[in-house]
């Protein structure tokens, strides 16, 4: 199966949509132990996505359009979601030519795990330490490994996030506000590992969409 544009804008989409039905989830999450700011910076990021496939046209690449849409999370504010965010869409465009213009299994491959490369380069979080990392990481490699075409990858990338973001439910907190209240974080996930289980869960979801 190869992406073309419109699948891509279907996909980023889907993470729109997908993230906009759980701003409560990540504002609840986050005011807990951080600064409860995570899902007013989702819904900018989301917003963000929408305009930029609506305003994509034929003349600007693929790698163009991910590079812009990223510089374009990475200025939102409100906490670090928006440069995290910024970082992982730069990764995705990364391995991309200017001249890309449809993305088959392979080249997904790549683009997941630039992305991860350039956050392990942006973070010294990894797995475990109740990060994003802790979906973003298990979404890559599962990515790596799975032999099949874009719709298994993107479902085995999902499994994986998804399943790594729950995980984070055992650990205690490690970076930001929320590594101050120690093991007062058992039991509740973290937000930024939620938010990217989502945006896998919205990628896989676009296909059918």
């Amino acid at each position: 199966m190869l992406l073309r544009r419109v699948e891509i804008k279907a996909l980023l989409e889907s993470v729109a949509k997908t993230w906009e039905a759980n701003i409560a989830l990540f504002t609840d999450i986050d005011s807990r132990f951080g600064d409860g700011d995570h899902g007013m910076a989702a819904k900018k990021i989301a917003g963000l996505i929408r305009r930029r496939v609506d305003e994509w046209g034929d003349d600007e690449s693929v790698k163009g359009f991910l590079n812009e849409l990223a510089r374009g999370i990475s200025e939102i504010g409100g906490g670090s979601a928006g440069p995290l965010y910024g970082t992982i869409f730069e990764g995705f465009a990364e391995p991309l030519r200017d001249d890309t213009d449809t993305i088959d299994a392979s080249t997904l491959r790549a683009m997941l795990a630039c992305a991860g490369e350039l956050m392990e380069m942006t973070t010294k979080a990894r797995v475990g330490d109740k990060t994003m990392m802790d979906a973003l990481l298990p979404a890559v490699a599962a990515a790596q490994v799975c032999e099949g075409d874009v719709p298994e990858i993107l479902l085995a990338a999902a499994t994986a996030a998804g399943s790594g973001a729950d995980a984070t439910k055992k650990m205690v907190s490690k970076y930001g506000r929320a590594r101050f209240y120690g093991e007062d974080t058992l039991g509740t996930p973290d937000a930024g590992a939620m938010s990217t289980a989502l945006l896998f869960k919205g990628l896989e979801a676009g296909l059918t969409q």
